[in-house]
């Protein structure tokens, strides 16, 4: 799942989803484990962006902005 050497990484097995293309944005909900809360830098890998939806689709908005490469270096010596 993704740019990391982990194969056991995996959200989901034998998910259909639908075309897709480069630059398209895929949600993928209840992954809360995947959240800001118990995320890495493993592999020096920023961060994402974490989006909150309401549940009736009503508001969208970010909670946490995606991580840059500045701020990924800011606590290297």
């Amino acid at each position: 799942m993704g740019p990391v050497c982990e194969s056991s990484d995996v959200l989901g097995r034998d998910v259909p989803l639908p075309a897709l293309a480069p630059g398209d944005l895929l949600a993928v909900l209840d992954a809360g484990a995947y959240g800001m809360v118990m995320a890495s830098n493993y592999n020096a890998r920023v961060r994402p962006a974490e989006i909150v939806i309401e549940t009736d689709g009503s508001t969208v908005r970010v909670a946490r902005r995606r991580e840059t490469w500045d701020d990924l270096l800011l606590c290297e010596v």
